[in-house]
């Protein structure tokens, strides 16, 4: 840590009264593993967000709509700030097509992005194989990321089963993906934060998991079929928790992302 830095954690440490460098730190960690996700249609509306947001070190998810929609230059726009980018955009195809959008979003230079489990050892093995290649062409970049997508937070297990056709429990099909994501070389997965210790104990506590379905205690459930509060999460294992509506659609977004980061702090 430099001398600077050093002076930034005093400095925040009195601003939070008697606590220590240590609590600062942990809290400027917890801000670091809360991905705030930037559902909204156009740039407009994510440049306002991102303004309340300004000075919070946290992680801006852009999903489908937004990338479609803003496309590769806002993901800039973002890294210029100095933001950690994850971009949700779930690929799912063919190895070959997967490996060519995996080197082109290590290109663009994104922290994090997702394949779909479903797609197999081969694909999530290829999508490595890509972000690897631009990294060897370019070697000032970095290999982002890579996670694999489990099961989505709206799947009900009778959803799983009488409608997308796969037998057992939810956490029985999680763990299975992220068995399969693991060995395809995968860095972790997303999953709700109720597989989250089972996950940790099937891959290790180095496999990231990362959570969507994080409701602070009181909030709507929304279209989230399998949630739990940013501590519990935190308390079972996940290393990083999405969180949108409770955030986005607050009265005022910035008190609610530092109310989130102080519950993680706690856990």
């Amino acid at each position: 840590m430099t001398k600077g830095e050093d002076r930034r954690m005093e400095q925040t440490a009195a601003q939070h009264g008697h606590e220590t460098v240590a609590q600062v730190e942990k809290r400027e960690e917890m801000a670091g593993r809360l991905m705030v996700a930037l559902d909204v249609p156009d740039v407009a509306q994510a440049r306002l967000l991102i303004e309340k947001l300004e000075g919070i070190p946290c992680y801006m998810k852009v999903g489908m709509q937004l990338f479609y929609a803003a496309g590769p230059d806002f993901i800039r726009e973002l890294k210029a700030h100095g933001y950690s980018v994850f971009l949700d955009v779930k690929m799912h195809d063919i190895p070959n097509t997967v490996r060519g959008g995996a080197e082109s979003l290590t290109l663009l230079g994104v922290d994090m992005f997702n394949v779909h489990a479903a797609g197999g050892t081969a694909m999530m093995a290829a999508a490595l194989e890509g972000a690897a290649k631009a990294v060897s062409l370019h070697p000032s970049l970095h290999i982002p990321l890579i996670i694999a997508v489990t099961q989505l937070t709206s799947t009900s297990q009778e959803m799983m089963n009488s409608e997308i056709g796969i037998s057992g429990t939810v956490t029985d099909t999680v763990v299975r993906y992220a068995k399969l994501a693991a060995e395809a070389g995968l860095h972790g997965v997303v999953a709700s934060p109720q597989e989250a210790a089972v996950i940790a104990a099937a891959c290790g506590p180095d496999f990231r998991i990362v959570t969507p379905g994080i409701r602070p205690a009181g909030a709507s459930l929304d279209d989230q079929s399998r949630v739990m509060t940013p501590g519990q999460a935190i308390r079972q294992g996940s290393h990083f928790l999405v969180v949108g509506r409770p955030i986005t659609a607050a009265a005022d977004p910035r008190q609610a992302a530092l109310t989130i980061i102080e519950e993680m702090t706690q856990a």
